[in-house]
């Protein structure tokens, strides 16, 4: 029986695209929800992304926590922006699936979405996605995410 274990740590990659965080700052920068929702893209490196937002009381469900979709929406948009880092100048990203837990109720008064390439590819690319509330007593983690982000190719780029 093998005891080799996967590396889940950090990963090195190199992006196909030199310029590749002025692309994805200016296509977040297009991605009116996230204006919307007040969250700002904090830190991109190639195959990782952080964004943050700071808690808001219009955005909560009926117990006045961060609603689910919100949470859901700023992860997956830290998972498809480091995806996004990694591909080539002419290409475009979507998502094709996810699936998150919800670990704890998201109380806090911010919100760091992280996103990281698990698996690289030509056309589909693995990711996870942490969210951490910040919370008087210290960080606590709220929510997990797997998904997978396609590269898209052949159509006119606008984000």
């Amino acid at each position: 029986m093998s005891t080799a274990r996967p590396p889940f740590g950090p990963q090195a990659f190199t992006p196909a695209d030199a310029a590749f965080e002025q692309r994805v700052r200016a296509s977040f920068a297009r991605q009116r929800v996230m204006n919307t929702i007040g969250a700002a893209l904090t830190s991109v490196s190639p195959g990782e992304v952080v964004i943050e937002l700071p808690f808001r009381e219009d955005l909560t469900q009926q117990h006045g926590y961060l609603h689910a979709a919100i949470v859901t929406a700023i992860v997956d948009s830290a998972c498809g922006y480091a995806a996004y880092s990694l591909m080539p100048v002419d290409a475009a990203v979507l998502t094709v699936e996810y699936k998150v837990n919800f670990l704890a109720p998201a109380a806090g008064r911010r919100f760091v979405a992280y996103g990281r390439v698990t698996k690289p590819g030509r056309t589909l690319m693995v990711t996870t996605g942490d969210v951490v509330a910040e919370t008087e007593a210290g960080p606590k983690p709220i929510a997990t995410m797997l998904a997978t982000m396609m590269t898209v190719s052949g159509r006119e780029i606008s984000g």
